[in-house]
């Protein structure tokens, strides 16, 4: 009997179904949105200013404001020497654009003072808030009666306050009951304007495949936003508060990382099987609407003369659900809710 040292083949009765050769190609792995839009709008707004620049800027403003003051100046005495009657037509609008621009001015620093007493007043409350100070959280109730006295939207709140104030002997319970009364319809009015932008920006991202359109759109959408939700609290900013606001917002925004798209918000706000299904543009848009979400929260927290404190801050998962919900379908809706 010889031994067989060869190789041997055992032949089998139903070849492998499954083979090397027969499995699927591997799939790539699809990048996930990240909210470039907002997040270039956040970077651009917080980039910290440089004294230089302040300095380059600030010379540059002054130099042009004189040149055109001089010019200005010469065109109306030259005007007056050859046409009396044209040179004071044009030294009257001169003196019309003057009054104007002092009026701009003043209707800005105004808005700044405003900013500036809501501020006061939020540090007063959290200052009452620690300490357990009652006067001082009657005085920042007071400020808080003063500030909505002519607003119709508080007049009920206003009444119920007066009526159950003198029934509270504790300086946090004076602050829960203010901030019920008064604080409640307000929130209400500032969720509502973050769950429109928030459609806004979501829809000009998934829809409009313009370059940098969703860029501009989320920039002059934010800055609207953060503007109504100071109106609201009573801040009323003008045009150069309302920049700061901005930059103010996200520079917090940034400081935290709060700007960042982390897993936790992707799956509260779509899942991971809503995205699959949804393309790259509309997860983008769905993501741009939950940062600016984030952005509202912000500016409700830095413009609420107030503290979240009796009443929940608005939860992003739930502002993106209700501010989606009919947008992308229901299921965005569904899937932030679980």
């Amino acid at each position: 009997m010889m031994d067989n040292k060869g190789p041997v083949l055992i032949e089998m009765d139903t070849p492998p179904r499954d083979g090397p050769d027969r499995a699927p190609p591997v799939p790539e792995p699809v990048p996930l949105p990240e909210g470039r839009a907002m997040q270039t709008v956040a970077v651009l707004a917080a980039r910290p200013r440089s004294r230089l620049g302040r300095f380059f800027w600030g010379a540059l403003s002054a130099l042009v404001g004189f040149a055109v003051s001089v010019a200005a100046w010469r065109f109306v005495e030259n005007l007056l020497g050859s046409n009396p009657v044209l040179g004071w037509a044009a030294a009257v609008l001169v003196g019309l654009f003057v009054l104007a621009s002092l009026l701009v001015a003043l209707r800005e620093w105004a808005a700044f003072a405003r900013l500036a007493r809501l501020d006061r007043i939020h540090q007063k409350a959290r200052s009452a808030q620690d300490s357990g100070d009652m006067p001082l959280a009657g005085k920042v109730v007071d400020q808080l009666t003063a500030l909505y006295r002519q607003r119709e939207d508080t007049a009920w709140g206003r009444s119920r306050l007066a009526e159950r104030r003198g029934d509270v002997f504790d300086a946090d319970a004076l602050l829960h009951l203010a901030e019920n009364e008064l604080m409640a319809p307000l929130d209400r009015a500032a969720t509502a304007e973050i769950e429109a932008t928030a459609r806004q920006v979501a829809a000009v991202t998934a829809l409009v495949p313009l370059a940098l359109a969703d860029v501009a759109t989320a920039l002059v959408a934010n800055l609207r936003m953060i503007r109504r939700i100071a109106e609201i609290y009573g801040g009323r900013a003008g045009a150069i508060g309302s920049w700061r606001l901005l930059r103010t917002v996200l520079a917090h925004l940034v400081a935290t990382g709060a700007v960042a798209v982390g897993d936790d918000l992707l799956h509260s706000i779509a899942g991971g099987g809503l995205l699959s299904k949804l393309s790259r543009r509309f997860g983008e848009g769905v993501v741009n609407g939950a940062l600016t979400a984030r952005v509202g929260v912000a500016a409700m927290e830095v413009c609420r003369p107030l503290p979240f404190s009796a009443l929940a801050k608005p939860r992003v998962t739930a502002l993106v659900s209700r501010a989606l919900a009919g947008l992308f379908g229901t299921t965005a809706s569904k899937q932030g809710k679980s």
